[in-house]
């Protein structure tokens, strides 16, 4: 039983049964990268959401026994080793509390994996698009469908250089992959979209189309594959905030009707996403979450200061 409905009082202890069944378990953190500013690669002792994981599936964690909790998708699993690994960008309070956590200390709490997972199958040429983080949602597929004996045609944007992630790791399971950053200062000056204008215009033709990153990206993404019939994914992970369908913080409007990206997705058909209702919404935040984002590193640069004293 996965979570991939609403939750409600009468299978709740269903749900932890199943998905959170050892109330004991460690969460160790057992390797901690930077591989971007903000940005930190984390490899967890996390054996059975290892085991369950699929492509395009989350998790939910909490750093802290006093942390909100939050989704964060898993970029890639080890069944053998019994540990996930996860891209965590510090941009709130919560993801600076992860951020602050190292080798050998402990999750408080990791329930998934969650929502459903991606369509694996042979459709062909696959192109896999990963925009700044996104591109650690968009590995996971990338490797799988490699695996399913596609074609994977890999862009990845960046803002600049110091930004782009994952690029070794892209480049093991894609057949060709191309590198935009806004500023040049790598790859081609750019952005993904422009690559895949231009191979849209060399003639290439696309039998499927995987994006993850910004909502703009992905809508623009979106507007061109249209033109060419190009079955289009979309992950809409970035707007998720509790995970398990309770808040209605991830509401999006997909085919003309209502759903819960961390209930009824991540993904989503990008041709059938009201992408417009997304950026009105997430704008209205934007005051507020550049506020706080602003007092969050204040607050945790105070804490380092008096763990260090």
């Amino acid at each position: 039983m996965g979570l991939n409905h609403r939750i409600s009082p009468q299978n709740i202890q269903q749900l932890e049964n199943e998905n959170y069944p050892l109330k004991n378990v460690m969460f160790e953190i057992l390797k901690k990268t930077r591989i971007a500013p903000d940005t930190f690669r984390f490899e967890i002792s996390a054996p059975l959401a290892a085991e369950k994981f699929q492509a395009g599936q989350f998790i939910i964690l909490r750093p802290l026994a006093t942390s909100e909790r939050i989704p964060l998708t898993i970029m890639q699993a080890d069944k053998k080793k019994g540990t996930i690994t996860l891209i965590v960008k510090a941009v709130g309070f919560t993801t600076w509390q992860l951020a602050g956590l190292n080798k050998g200390d402990q999750i408080a709490d990791l329930l998934g994996p969650l929502g459903h997972p991606s369509n694996i199958a042979h459709f062909g040429t696959v192109v896999v698009i990963g925009g700044g983080v996104g591109a650690a949602v968009s590995f996971a597929v990338a490797e799988a469908l490699k695996n399913a004996g596609n074609r994977i045609v890999s862009i990845l944007g960046a803002r600049n250089r110091e930004f782009m992630i994952l690029e070794d790791e892209f480049r093991e399971v894609s057949d060709e992959i191309f590198i935009m950053t806004d500023d040049g200062s790598y790859g081609r000056k750019g952005f993904v979209s422009d690559q895949l204008k231009e191979l849209y215009a060399q003639g290439r033709r696309f039998d499927r189309l995987i994006a993850a990153g910004p909502i703009p990206m992905m809508k623009v993404i979106s507007e061109i594959t249209r033109q060419f019939s190009t079955p289009t994914i979309v992950s809409l992970n970035p707007i998720m905030v509790d995970g398990i369908g309770m808040c209605g913080g991830c509401r999006a409007i997909v085919g003309g009707k209502i759903v819960f990206v961390c209930v009824d997705g991540p993904e989503f058909d990008a041709h059938q996403v009201d992408f417009d209702s997304l950026l009105r919404r997430n704008s209205a935040y934007q005051d507020i979450e550049a506020f706080k984002a602003h007092k969050c590193r204040i607050d945790m640069q105070l804490e380092a200061e008096k763990n260090n004293e």
